[in-house]
């Protein structure tokens, strides 16, 4: 539009654009950890060494391999037991990390103090009742507490799991597991107390289909003594005697061992084809210089120098010092 006035009246300034968020800025690449982090309490310090950690997971490793056995044969089904980890908890913590419900276990550890708790998905126990029955397992399975049947059913099987537990613990310590309760609510499985320090070993479970996680808790008050001693195990005075006995037996047998010893020039190194076209009257240089020691050696290990000698009309080998040792002491064979 015109006026006489003004002329042309101004093409209208586009509106400007909402501002674009921002984009996101490039992180640095994810990295696959081996667990979530975890609050340190320092009132709490670590009580499970290395040591002590490497003890159970030998044992650990036993029960997972001897407890997919059992699962497969019982549940008639594909079964697998894998340990993840071992780590130190407090029983609070530990109890804040499972679901609920969950399926849980408590046992004896006579003659030890104290108790045992076996944890795993509730779905993952209802399905092996139902295999166990002659099911699947692969129906949706009930979120509630086991019948009075299923429980008796389940018993046989954790029976059976907690006598091979007990097989393998049997290096550290000698237990006797025996199952006391049945939870399903992990705030009321008191299995120990809340500021109790356990030792919780983790394991990936599959049963068919379904697949998650199974842990079981130990008190580490009641296996600190026996996990020492398996870490550093303490011989006694007999042991001792018979140790040292056998050391200094070995070292005297030793010392009577023949050994092959020569004593040459240089070694000299040729090519294949100089080695086999050699033929009677050919010459190899040795390229010993004649004011250098010869060598010692056993099994092409030089150990020590020498020069031509004789020794009572035989030849003999003086030993001399090492060329970069020229105060070395010096002795004759």
């Amino acid at each position: 539009m015109t006026t006489p006035e003004t002329g042309p009246a101004p093409a209208a300034a586009p509106a400007p654009a909402p501002p674009s968020a921002p984009a996101p800025a490039a992180g640095p690449a994810t990295r696959s950890r081996r667990g979530e982090p975890r609050t340190y309490d320092f009132r709490r310090p670590t009580k499970l060494s290395r040591e002590h950690v490497r003890v159970m997971q030998i044992a650990q490793e036993a029960f997972a391999r001897q407890a997919t056995t059992i699962l497969t044969t019982f549940l008639r089904a594909g079964a697998r037991l894998e340990l993840d980890g071992i780590e130190q908890f407090s029983y609070d913590d530990y109890v804040g990390t499972l679901p609920n419900p969950s399926f849980m276990t408590t046992f004896s550890l006579e003659p030890l103090a104290g108790k045992g708790l076996l944890a795993f998905p509730l779905d993952m126990a209802m399905a092996m009742v139902d295999h166990m029955l002659g099911g699947s397992g692969n129906a949706s399975q009930p979120n509630r507490p086991m019948t009075a049947m299923e429980t008796t059913i389940s018993n046989h099987l954790l029976e059976r799991l907690l006598d091979e537990f007990a097989a393998s613990l049997a290096p550290i310590t000698e237990i006797q597991p025996v199952v006391i309760g049945r939870e399903y609510n992990p705030q009321l499985a008191q299995a120990a107390a809340g500021s109790d320090t356990v030792m919780v070993a983790t394991f990936a479970m599959s049963v068919g289909s379904r697949e998650g996680q199974a842990t079981v808790v130990l008190p580490f008050s009641s296996f600190a003594q026996a996990l020492n001693n398996a870490a550093s195990p303490q011989l006694s005075e007999s042991a001792l005697r018979k140790r040292q006995r056998a050391r200094e037996a070995l070292i005297e047998r030793l010392n009577l061992v023949p050994v092959d010893v020569s004593v040459r020039f240089a070694p000299l190194t040729v090519s294949s084809s100089d080695l086999l076209s050699l033929a009677v009257d050919d010459v190899l240089l040795l390229r010993h210089a004649r004011d250098s020691p010869l060598e010692v050696t056993t099994n092409d290990v030089t150990f020590a120098y020498a020069i031509a000698s004789n020794h009572r009309r035989r030849l003999a080998a003086s030993i001399v010092p090492t060329p970069h040792a020229p105060h070395a002491a010096k002795d004759s064979a």
